[in-house]
């Protein structure tokens, strides 16, 4: 009798401490995502069995129109754009769309990026890649907001295009590829200044 009435009076704590750890759970999850103008980035991800953090991230400006957010994941932190070109394992860049797009024209403005970033000798010999993936965002027609595109390097792979979650064909196997879009906002002459500061962590 007394081992039963310990149980009806610790059952209500019990119940107490499970609600509230519970109550705490989706603060807990809240807090592993980053808020780059309301798209929500998880600071851990995991890409090809490799753990990646969140390098930096930030949003891609046309005039005064807010177009995309970007995040950069890398296997450890890096400030320079050398060091993302030159860093080791899988590597991330995800894209989310903050107004709709046509996807022909964006994909013409990544090429138009590559090849702006690149000696021409070099960007040559990605033209096969680059027409291909051009062909992806075509066959889209548009990229509405809030949908995402994700570019992966995967080592022995190569580079893995995942437009709107589905995989995009074969992966691009230049090694080179993912470098050059990597260029886009990471290079000389990268689309955005203040994105590339961003994507590099740098603060303001």
């Amino acid at each position: 009798m007394n081992i039963h009435h310990r149980v009806l009076r610790t059952l209500p704590t019990a119940i107490l401490t499970l609600a509230a750890i519970l109550s705490l759970a989706p603060g807990l999850a809240r807090a592993a995502t980053v808020d780059v103008a309301g798209v929500q980035l998880e600071d851990r991800i995991t890409v090809n069995g490799s753990p990646l953090q969140l390098n930096g991230a930030g949003v891609r400006y046309k005039a005064v129109f807010k177009v995309y957010t970007a995040g950069l994941y890398l296997g450890q932190k890096a400030t320079t754009t050398e060091q993302v070109l030159a860093a080791p394992g899988p590597r991330r860049m995800t894209i989310t769309m903050l107004r709709d797009i046509d996807s022909a024209e964006l994909g013409k403005l990544f090429s138009r990026g590559m090849e702006d970033n690149m000696e021409r000798s070099a960007f040559s010999k990605l033209i096969p890649g680059v027409i291909r993936m051009s062909q992806v965002f075509t066959d889209h027609k548009k990229l509405l907001a809030g949908e995402t595109f994700v570019l992966d390097w995967v080592p022995g792979t190569g580079t893995v295009l995942t437009v709107k979650g589905k995989v995009e064909g074969e992966p691009f196997k230049e090694p080179e590829f993912f470098n050059a879009l990597m260029r886009i906002w990471l290079g000389p002459k990268p689309a955005d200044w203040q994105l590339k500061d961003a994507l590099l962590g740098k603060k303001k």
